[in-house]
């Protein structure tokens, strides 16, 4: 049966020959868009507020479902959701969040270095000793790479330490190495938003006087006088956080039989990439916010599968992430909306006017709700799109059909193989 989507002629697949072109393969990642019903929503949730026709269209001839993306015991970060989403099973796989994030930065970790993220936050000012200050935003304001990087510089020169190194990431993600160093349990800024931080501080006396000293640094830098001025949250402090050692990922095309290509931002899903063996597929305006070039990744992956011979691409999208954990749900729905807008529908239209099948995940990899502000390890909602036939859908796409749905995979790294099922 052909997988023609009622009343839009773009999607129209019948217009070829079977099997003229080898079936293509997508993952629209969607970070951390599932939530909860919200009461000023009236009881809707920002993904069944938002305006998304292209995603309600698909729904009506996809597969919808739930899938746990985070195994049970398991803290509930990107990292582990999108390794399994990308197919690798976090308990066996996983050893740190930052390590991933280091590969993508090129940072040759030796087997008994520790890699932290090195996040710069804003903290409160008002008080006097650094254990009762507050993180008012884990992003800064979702600062520049470029302020942050002259930020590092200043971080390297008063934080110099015989066996420790800082790196320039993205935005406000960043990293320090820690030569022949101990993996330390340490908490997630983001998870601890206007807590007093003294509870939450390093153990390590070394990394808590770095984190004590790089706010005196930071605090007053040229920077953050000029963010202040401009009505920005200054980066006044260093946050150390998801230590862990070197990973040895299987390569994806080993695994899946697949070529595959990352489309992301984000240097945790850049690293996860290079240790798999993916492509990563780099897009100018890409930023890992709310105002980052959608356009331009719609573009690059259908250029990727169509021109370039990529069996798979992975399309992550940080906005919805950033949204929640911000609190902003008009900003949260408007992420979602543009994803709808310039990204899945324009690449389902230009897949089929091409005459290419497909197959494509549309999923978030975990919640972030807006009412607690972080992740939590919850199911979350899942759609599948075939282009070479129909199935019976939902209305819409949404937390709401995905627990009505009969569907249920509790193990999330296995999403992946069926998504492959469709030769």
């Amino acid at each position: 049966m052909c997988g023609r989507i009622s009343g839009d002629p773009a999607y129209d697949p019948c217009t070829r020959v079977k099997g003229e072109k080898r079936l293509k393969y997508l993952v629209m990642l969607c970070d951390g868009m599932a939530d909860e019903p919200l009461e000023e929503l009236g009881g809707k949730t920002p993904l069944e507020a938002a305006a998304t026709p292209n995603m309600d269209r698909l729904a009506k001839v996809s597969e919808i479902g739930m899938v746990r993306t985070v195994p049970e015991g398991m803290a509930p970060g990107s990292d582990t959701a999108n390794l399994s989403v990308i197919g690798y099973d976090p308990k066996c796989y996983y050893t740190g969040r930052s390590p991933l994030e280091a590969l993508s930065i090129g940072v040759d970790m030796a087997p008994d270095d520790v890699s932290f993220r090195c996040n710069v936050v804003t903290l409160s000012e008002e008080e006097e000793k650094y254990e009762d200050r507050k993180i008012l935003d884990h992003s800064s304001d979702e600062i520049s790479t470029e302020e942050a990087a002259v930020l590092l510089e200043a971080l390297k020169e008063g934080l110099k330490r015989d066996g420790y190194e800082f790196y320039v990431g993205t935005s406000y993600r960043h990293l320090l190495i820690w030569k022949h160093g101990s993996v330390v349990e340490l908490t997630p800024p983001h998870d601890i938003l206007t807590k007093r931080i003294g509870e939450f501080l390093p153990k390590d006396p070394l990394l808590r006087e770095m984190m004590e000293k790089s706010y005196e640094i930071l605090n007053h830098h040229p920077v953050n006088e000029a963010r202040r001025k401009n009505g920005l949250k200054p980066a006044n402090s260093a946050w150390f956080w998801g230590a862990g050692t070197r990973p040895a990922l299987k390569a994806f095309e080993e695994l899946h039989g697949k070529t595959g290509a990352m489309i992301s931002a984000v240097d945790l899903l850049k690293g996860i990439a290079v240790g798999a063996g993916m492509q990563n597929l780099m897009v100018e305006g890409a930023n890992g916010g709310l105002h980052t070039n959608y356009t331009g990744k719609a573009e690059a992956a259908v250029k990727a599968l169509t021109e370039d011979g990529f069996d798979f691409v992975y399309i992550h999208v940080e906005a919805p992430d950033e949204m929640g954990h911000q609190g902003k749900v008009k900003d949260k729905i408007r992420s979602i909306e543009w994803i709808d807008e310039k990204i899945i529908g324009p690449v389902t239209a230009k897949l089929s006017e091409q005459g290419q099948d497909f197959r494509m995940l549309v999923l978030p990899d975990h919640p972030t709700p807006i009412c607690v502000r972080t992740h939590t390890a919850d199911p979350v909602p899942y759609l599948l799109y075939d282009s070479t036939k129909n199935v019976q859908g939902a209305v819409s796409y949404d937390e709401r059909h995905g627990m009505e749905s009969k569907i249920r995979e509790e193990e999330g790294y296995r999403l992946i193989g069926h998504l492959f099922e469709g030769e």
